[in-house]
């Protein structure tokens, strides 16, 4: 789509504004809702704009910040499928509207339409277990199926594992990161990142060129919340960002489901202490869309992740596998338990590891798969 120099001076405008120092997104609608647009506010005489933010705020402002389109953002905002979706857009994702400090204007690419499409955020730990990245992309593909459109920040472990599952089902997720678009962040995620770019949205509040920084994650996280019915999270330590997410998602009157986990796990304290708080625990999928009150399809939902496409499952194999439980353990516990061999043990968890069944952990451990 062809964007005309009139809508990137336009689109310039509210750039340039949100750079200033000191301007924030409550900042930002405090102006709007006094003058009504960027060209408003810059129009408008030091006196006037004394009124409404400090004297600081309003001399910047008044000296004209650079108004002048950067030759960067001009390049960028003429790539396919680049947008810059303002307040004043219709496109603006109405969920976001409800937060208390909603971004002025967010970078997006890709599909544009996923904006006002019903939502669920997952989240979780970045160093997720094999199980939950396989929970969190079997729970992403089945919510897909129900229509829902998979929210979440790109991140390793779970997030990046919430992605995948909804792109196997048709594309509809959206990645907010905490960085400019121009960047992607980590950088293991290239290819998913230019995935979701294809068939789902990428989306930023941050200035191209803007690197990863630590303080920008707590302020995606409230839009990642902010766009969603929901919040799921799969995996988490007591302190870290999943927590946040939900904790602002129920700060925005949003839905909290949590998975929950060994007790021996850190992964699972996270999880475990938001439902000791209110959160509603979930085992299953039909835990979220009764909540929610989805329809159910007609047909009987199979997750790709978990549907049977294996070779038949020896008896001492599943003995092995009866036995492990889905807790961690090492061959020599295995071994004691089954009373088979070392050389038989480990020749079956070989096999199973190919299944997809079993998998190998640091520390010479292995876990049962669901």
């Amino acid at each position: 789509m062809t964007i005309s120099r009139e809508e990137v001076a336009e689109k310039s405008l509210w750039v340039s504004l949100g750079s200033i120092s000191g301007i924030g997104p409550q900042t930002f609608c405090q102006l709007l809702r006094a003058f009504g647009s960027p060209y408003n506010i810059y129009a408008a005489s030091l006196s006037q704009l004394k009124e409404v933010v400090s004297a600081t705020i309003a001399n910047a402002i008044s000296n004209g910040a650079n108004q002048e389109p950067a030759a960067e953002f001009t390049q960028w905002l003429a790539g396919a499928n680049n947008h810059l979706i303002t307040l004043a857009d219709h496109e603006y994702p109405r969920a976001l509207l409800e937060i208390s400090d909603p971004p002025p204007y967010l970078y997006a690419k890709g599909n544009l339409a996923l904006l006002n499409q019903p939502s669920i955020a997952i989240v979780g730990s970045r160093n997720a277990s094999v199980q939950g990245e396989k929970n969190a992309e079997a729970f992403a593909y089945d919510l897909c199926q129900h229509g829902l459109c998979i929210v979440s920040g790109l991140a390793l472990g779970i997030d990046g594992a919430a992605h995948r599952g909804a792109l196997k089902a048709g594309g509809a997720t959206i990645a907010v990161v905490g960085t400019g678009l121009d960047i992607v962040y980590p950088a293991k995620h290239r290819e998913l990142a230019h995935q979701i770019a294809e068939h789902g949205l990428l989306l930023s509040e941050f200035a191209l060129g803007t690197p990863s920084k630590p303080q920008n994650f707590p302020k995606r996280n409230r839009i990642i919340s902010g766009l969603s019915l929901g919040c799921l999270v799969v995996e988490a330590n007591i302190q870290s960002g999943s927590q946040i997410t939900a904790r602002m998602a129920a700060e925005q009157g949003r839905e909290i489901f949590a998975i929950p986990g060994s007790i021996h796990s850190p992964m699972s304290k996270g999880c475990h202490q938001l439902i000791k708080q209110g959160a509603k625990l979930v085992d299953c999928i039909q835990d979220i869309t009764e909540e929610l009150k989805l329809q159910p399809r007609s047909n009987t939902l199979i997750s790709k992740a978990s549907a049977s496409q294996d070779r038949e499952i020896a008896s001492s194999e599943q003995l092995l596998l009866d036995t492990m439980g889905f807790d961690p353990a090492p061959l020599e516990r295995l071994v004691t338990l089954t009373g088979l061999t070392v050389a038989e043990v480990s020749s079956m968890l070989m096999l199973l590891e190919l299944d997809g069944k079993v998998a190998s952990l640091t520390g010479g451990q292995y876990q049962k798969i669901m």
